[in-house]
């Protein structure tokens, strides 16, 4: 349980004729770093998660072999935010943990230095759409549904993120009513590279992956940062801005008169 960092692996090419990509002969991937989260049952992160996943992704930018990190989950989700949970349970010390642990990991995935590829299976809920909203390309399975509930627990934020992953009218509906986008509703917003079954997913970041380490690493280090350079939206200020109005439902007591709730039916 936890955040694990290792070089992935993969089974023979399928065809005649093996690819040139690194990696695809079963053989470690060469400049891919792969940092899987695993907190059961649902990958609801706790206040340390975060921070543990940040930690894990800046180690992997930096390390000069990497020229790509492919960023997975083990279990049926990818991510379902923070723990609601933890946060009932701590009050005001782990809402404010949880706040500045989602802005290192969201931060430390866009921030990078090589590109990240999220590969996303089922359920990718409030700090998950803070995560693959700062991935550089994303990979899912077609069970995969993304959103953010935050008005049904009591907090607001992601939304810098989500907007990265739909059109503007498409998002505020989406963030007032909590419901949730397909993979492949993404796939035709341009947002999601590919929608494959799921036992193919892995497989398929990977490849893809591997065809971005086939770059020249220092090449590689400087397109992402003057991608992120020109980026019309300061995505940390962005969320920092959000995460005032999460503080100001705390205080004000709608936050907790929210979240009292979560549980109740059975979630």
């Amino acid at each position: 349980m936890g955040v694990s960092t290792s070089t992935p692996e993969t089974g023979p090419k399928k065809g005649p004729e093996p690819g040139p990509e690194a990696g695809l002969d079963g053989r470690p991937v060469t400049g891919i770093a792969l940092v899987t989260v695993d907190f059961p049952p649902v990958n609801a992160l706790p206040v340390s998660g975060w921070f543990e996943l940040a930690d894990a992704v800046r180690a992997a930018g930096r390390d000069p072999g990497t020229r790509c990190v492919v960023l997975a989950a083990e279990g049926r989700g990818f991510n379902a935010g923070v723990d609601i949970k933890e946060i009932q349970a701590r009050g005001p010390s782990a809402l404010v943990g949880a706040n500045r642990g989602c802005f290192e990991a969201f931060a430390a995935v866009y921030e990078c230095e090589v590109p990240v590829v999220a590969a996303v299976q089922g359920f990718c809920l409030g700090g998950g759409v803070g995560l693959v909203g700062n991935a550089d390309v994303i990979v899912a399975s077609e069970d995969a549904v993304f959103g953010l509930p935050e008005l049904d627990r009591g907090a607001l934020g992601a939304a810098t993120h989500l907007a990265r992953l739909v059109p503007q009218h498409l998002l505020r509906a989406l963030y007032y009513t909590s419901r949730t986008v397909t993979a492949a509703e993404l796939l035709g917003h341009g947002s999601v590279w590919r929608v494959v079954p799921p036992d193919e997913l892995r497989t398929a970041a990977l490849e893809l992956a591997g065809e971005i380490a086939a770059k020249d690493g220092e090449l590689l280090r400087l397109a992402k940062a003057a991608i992120n350079g020109i980026d019309p939206v300061d995505v940390r200020r962005s969320y920092r801005f959000e995460q005032g109005f999460t503080y100001e439902a705390s205080v004000g007591g709608v936050a907790d008169r929210v979240r009292d709730t979560f549980g109740r039916d059975g979630d």
